[in-house]
């Protein structure tokens, strides 16, 4: 047993020897000490550890510049693509109102004796039984009460009820306390025109007072059939159905109106005409 330590001790000298003349040897030809080799030895491996963070480091600072970078490029675009569609409203609704001043000149053209304030329409207010429209004109554009309200193709839209020094409440055709004298242009019959009152078909007119033997078609064009309030031959609708009343002595027509209400965004209030 002791031989066998005494030989343990003897291998491990000789290894010792050995890597003791290695590290010499190393040592001379590299010109560096036998004590700092033995750091820098112990220091590999650390220094090792030290290069893969500072590169990952590196790799990490990299990404987030990268991302802060696109981050803000895509905000730039989103700010771009923004403005360009604010732009493209801003020219449909240019596009919108050139058409209509061209109607509405057209439409001039054919009623020399009108004369009209356009208005632009602030405010909509509707149920089943009234509907009307708050404009952004008033007295001090010469707009008075009773005064009627059409489209740029003289459309009837309704009539001035309220007036402000800058605004106006314009009931529509579609209020059902809003009655016009209306008469079908193909055939000359007269009844009275309403909104309000069908159910189911609240967008729709009614006219009434129509005689039992008239022969009504769909599509008949109804228009106004002129007052001290409402220009004669105003389009007010078209008719999609017919009928007769409860008590059977007359007949009665539904009417599609032929201005969108529901769309419109500016309107002209008719402040002077005559009759033709």
């Amino acid at each position: 047993m002791r031989n066998l330590f005494n030989t343990k001790v003897r291998i491990i000298l000789v290894l010792a020897v050995l890597l003791a003349a290695g590290l010499a040897v190393v040592a001379g030809v590299t010109n560096q000490s036998l004590p700092n080799m033995i750091v820098q030895g112990v220091m590999a491996p650390f220094r090792a550890a030290g290069t893969a963070l500072m590169d990952t480091a590196e790799k990490y600072y990299g990404y987030m510049f990268r991302y802060e970078a696109l981050q803000a490029e895509n905000e730039a675009l989103k700010a771009d693509i923004a403005e360009m569609e604010d732009v493209a409203r801003q020219a449909d609704s240019v596009n919108r109102e050139n058409t209509r001043l061209r109607n509405m000149l057209g439409f001039k053209e054919t009623h020399e004796s009108y004369k009209m304030v356009d208005a632009y329409i602030i405010g909509w207010s509707s149920t089943d039984w009234s509907s009307t429209y708050t404009i952004n004109r008033g007295s001090s554009s010469g707009i008075e009460i009773n005064m009627c309200a059409i489209t740029a193709n003289g459309e009837v839209v309704g009539l001035v009820t309220e007036v402000g020094l800058n605004y106006a409440i314009v009931k529509t055709v579609l209020d059902s306390t809003l009655e016009i004298s209306g008469t079908i242009s193909t055939s000359g019959y007269n009844g009275m025109v309403s909104g309000g009152y069908i159910d189911g078909h609240n967008t729709l007119l009614k006219m009434n007072y129509l005689p039992s033997d008239s022969i009504i078609r769909n599509q008949d064009q109804v228009v106004t059939s002129g007052s001290t309030v409402y220009p004669r031959g105003l389009i007010i609708g078209n008719v999609v159905d017919a009928g007769f009343e409860d008590t059977g002595v007359a007949k009665f027509a539904l009417l599609e109106t032929a201005a969108d209400i529901d769309s419109l965004e500016q309107i002209f209030i008719i402040t002077e005409y005559t009759n033709e």
